[in-house]
C-alpha cells in the first residue's frame, strides 16, 4: 500500500476534494491523507460539490501537516501554489512531490456563481486525480 499526503493551504476545501478523489479511485492501492500548512477546518461548498458527484466527505477533517511527520510518504501532492512553497521536509527516501496548482474557489469573493466555481475546482480536481491514478498505479 502506498501512502499519499494531499497539501493544500488549509486543508478546507481542494485538499479535501482530492482526498475525496483520490480515496475513490484508489480505495484498497492506497493510503490517502489530507493536511494544511494550516487549518482552517472543513468548506461546506467542497462538501456539497462532492455530494453533486456521489461522494461524502462530509465526515472529513482539517489536519495539519505536522500531524503526520512520521508517516512515510510516497507521494506528497501539493494542491496550492503556498502549500508548495512552504511544504515541509518529508524524510521518506523514496518519496515523490507532485505540484498541480487548483484556483481556491473561496477566494472568488467577486464571483456571480459561487456553486460554478466550486464545480469548475472540483471537476480540475477530478480530472487530476484521474490522471495521476492512471499514471502511478
Amino acid at each position: 500500500m502506498k501512502n499519499i499526503l494531499i497539501l493544500c493551504t488549509g486543508n478546507s476545501c481542494r485538499s479535501q476534494i482530492a482526498h475525496g478523489y483520490f480515496s475513490n479511485l484508489l480505495k484498497e492501492k492506497a493510503n490517502i491523507y489530507s493536511a494544511g500548512i494550516e487549518t482552517h477546518g472543513l468548506n461546506k461548498s467542497a462538501v456539497k460539490t462532492m455530494k453533486k458527484d456521489g461522494i461524502d466527505i462530509s465526515n472529513y477533517k482539517s489536519n495539519n501537516v505536522t500531524e503526520y511527520k512520521n508517516i512515510a510518504f510516497d507521494f506528497v501532492v501539493t494542491v496550492c501554489d503556498n502549500a508548495n512553497e512552504n511544504c515541509p521536509y518529508f524524510p521518506s527516501l523514496n518519496s515523490k512531490r507532485i505540484h498541480k496548482n487548483f484556483l481556491d474557489p473561496s477566494k472568488e469573493k467577486q464571483s456571480k456563481n459561487i456553486d460554478k466555481d466550486y464545480n469548475k475546482c472540483r471537476e480540475e480536481i477530478k480530472k487530476f486525480s484521474i490522471e495521476f491514478k492512471n499514471e502511478f498505479f
